[in-house]
């Protein structure tokens, strides 16, 4: 089983693109279906099939097809194009389109409709609030923003599976963040992009602008430089700031991973887990996993595997990883490592692991490979090998936690979030999924309400 139900139509085909194609075609019986043929013989699959309009002896009719990739697109043009009494005459690229003009605003939260209004929002009235807050600096997380504002903060470093594409590129992804924010937890999120590398001039732009906002969240900042911003913000910052490539990475992780121990009948502390990846996401989820109780992760990067008096490709945050992990010190090659370990997690690169080292894993295993956009092995390929659980990248989603761990935080006027709040999200996220799932719909408000709850009650304890 993959543990996962209600997948999207990007999930469902593999799908990185999604086109609709304005197709002229002659009305006759059979022409539809011919173009329908073509189109899945260039690999594509169809959704909605739209009647635009009639004209003459012809109907025009738009047909929305998701993609592996854009060579496919070329297939399927070339050949309906070929067909008598069939054009393509108009292409929309959907993800392109939805992103068009960006997909944030700011709007008032307070209707300005008369005089009076405009003078108790701006000035004079405003002035009251402003001479509150000089009486009682504390008030101004009831009379502003604060309460309620994040700051999304990039330079663009390490952006998805893209890498270090700079910083205006990276817009469009912390903007969907900021939408997932102001849908899922009503929160008013900010894209920041801080357009340097220089680790010190990065932690002085934040702590400069930081008194704007009520808690800060670090995106697709490179390791290991991300750790050290996160380290000294935290130090320096009395406001929650919090890495989501490496904690709500984690978080999700953890908590789909509890009901797959529990639906292979596992016990944490006698499971072994496998990890590929030393990076911002590994080292946080191993150390989650480790919190959590799990009795033991081996993790492994480029040079092999993490343990105590390695010294090759070493910094401080492997380092400290050698001390709460892989506790017989193994040192074995990484197919090696694979035999009777009962957990793969990877966060690495594609196509790093085969069916032969599943196979050596512990009976029912349960193996994720979480590299976007592809994974270590393929789902299928895993099952074949004797996995009884696998999700991909697509299948955890830090927007399922992330929002919940955000308001939580700010309801209960954190100074930061903590570890036991992580856990306090990933066990509740993982008790609100149906039976069979590995995790909740993201799309339901209730789960993302529960989560803020299960967090803000984790801080006030």
């Amino acid at each position: 089983m993959d543990g996962m139900k209600g997948t999207s139509w990007q999930q469902r085909y593999s799908a990185n693109e999604i086109f609709t194609l304005r197709c002229r075609i002659l009305d006759k019986p059979g022409m539809l279906a011919k173009v329908s043929e073509l189109i899945g013989t260039a690999g594509g699959n169809i959704g909605d099939i739209k009647l635009v309009c009639v004209e003459d002896d012809y109907q025009i009719r738009d047909i929305t097809v998701y993609l592996k990739d854009k060579g496919q697109l070329d297939r399927i043009e070339k050949s309906v194009n070929a067909l008598e009494g069939v054009e393509i005459i108009k292409k929309v690229n959907e993800i392109l389109e939805i992103h068009r003009k960006g997909v944030i605003d700011v709007v008032s939260r307070v209707p300005i409709k008369t005089l009076t209004d405009l003078r108790m929002v701006y000035t004079p009235g405003v002035a009251q609030s402003c001479e509150e807050i000089v009486k009682n600096p504390q008030s101004a997380k009831e009379l502003t923003t604060l309460c309620n504002t994040v700051a999304i903060i990039t330079n663009g470093t390490a952006v998805l599976g893209l890498g270090d594409i700079g910083v205006v590129p990276s817009l469009p992804v912390m903007e969907g963040k900021a939408a997932i924010f102001a849908e899922f937890a009503n929160i008013s999120a900010i894209p920041i992009l801080v357009d340097t590398k220089d680790t010190k001039k990065f932690i002085d732009t934040v702590m400069t602008i930081a008194p704007s906002f009520g808690a800060i969240q670090l995106e697709d900042v490179a390791a290991p430089q991300c750790f050290e911003i996160e380290e000294a913000l935290r130090e320096k910052l009395n406001i929650p700031v919090f890495h989501d490539d490496q904690h709500g990475t984690a978080t999700v992780v953890l908590a789909a991973l509890i009901n797959a121990m529990k639906q292979t009948g596992r016990n944490p502390q006698d499971c072994k887990v496998i990890m590929l990846g030393a990076g911002a996401a590994g080292i946080a989820i191993s150390k989650i996993l480790v919190e959590y109780g799990i009795g033991d992760v081996v993790v492994y990067d480029s040079t092999g595997p993490i343990y105590r008096g390695r010294t090759e490709k070493m910094n401080p945050y492997k380092q400290q990883l050698a001390e709460i992990t892989n506790k017989q010190n193994q040192q074995t090659p990484f197919a090696q490592g694979f035999e009777g370990k009962d957990i793969f997690v990877g966060v690495a690169r594609p196509n790093m692991v085969t069916k032969e080292m599943v196979a050596s894993m512990a009976k029912d295993s349960i193996v994720f490979p979480l590299s976007n956009p592809v994974g270590e092995i393929t789902k299928e390929d895993a099952a074949e090998a004797g996995a009884a659980i696998t999700a991909d990248g697509r299948d955890c989603n830090n927007a399922l936690v992330y929002p919940g761990i955000f308001r939580g935080a700010l309801d209960a006027n954190a100074p930061q979030i903590t570890p036991k709040m992580q856990l306090a999200a990933a066990k509740t996220a993982a008790s609100l999924a149906a039976e069979g799932d590995l995790l909740p719909d993201m799309l339901d408000r209730d789960v993302h309400k529960k989560i803020a709850q299960a967090v803000a009650e984790s801080a006030k304890n």
